[in-house]
């Protein structure tokens, strides 16, 4: 078991309210506010992502949902549809369905696979649960009028399993994020989906992630 601990500081909240700030600036959406407590909440996981970097841990962002105890992830721009993707997933599979984590889960990249966490911070729905479970795919999402889905490589992927892993400033620790980005990339299959937003298109994604 891995025992640490954090600490919080003004600083750390402030760092937080303008880091949101500048998100939300370039995705050209009106900045939010959010109160100090929640501000509290988020600068915690940076500090505890940050600290599980030590054991080959990446907080990334993506929802997670897991069938008959499989985890497969999905991943994109914010807006694109994560969280309505795989609501249509539980849709489909009823009860066999399990939200893992909808925002920010928790990936163990081992020799042996990659194990998905469900933590606290699971997105504005609040959907998640408190299970781990093997992570069998990473799928990037992109809207479209039909659903196709194509097995990608992972120097294809590669920039997105960067860029949706947290980034921390620390040239040190972003060495560790490019070298676990790499392996996560070489330890689950890779797709890429365009996809409507209609009950079909979660049928598709799930058979052309068993091939």
């Amino acid at each position: 078991m891995i025992e640490f601990s954090v600490q919080i500081c003004p600083s750390d909240i402030s760092f937080e309210k303008e880091k949101s700030a500048h998100e939300d600036e370039v995705e050209g959406i009106p900045v939010r506010q959010f109160s100090d407590k929640y501000l509290e909440t988020l600068a915690v996981y940076r500090k505890i992502a940050r600290k599980l970097l030590e054991f080959d841990t990446l907080l990334f962002h993506g929802s997670v949902v897991a069938v008959d105890g499989t985890g497969y992830l999905f991943t994109a721009k914010s807006g694109t549809g994560k969280s309505t993707h795989t609501r249509l997933w539980r849709q489909l599979f009823g009860s066999r369905a399990v939200m893992a984590n909808d925002d920010k889960p928790l990936l163990k990249i081992t020799d042996n696979g990659v194990i998905a966490y469900g933590t606290p911070w699971n997105g504005k729905h609040r959907l998640g649960s408190n299970i781990s479970i093997p992570l069998r795919a990473i799928c990037i999402l992109g809207r479209g009028e039909t659903n196709h889905i194509q097995s990608i490589l992972k120097s294809a992927a590669f920039p997105m399993l960067v860029q949706q892993s947290y980034r921390p400033s620390d040239a040190g620790d972003m060495r560790k994020i490019l070298s676990l980005a790499d392996r996560l990339g070489s330890n689950v299959r890779l797709y890429k989906l365009t996809c409507n937003m209609e009950q079909e298109a979660a049928w598709i994604a799930f058979e052309g992630m068993q091939q």
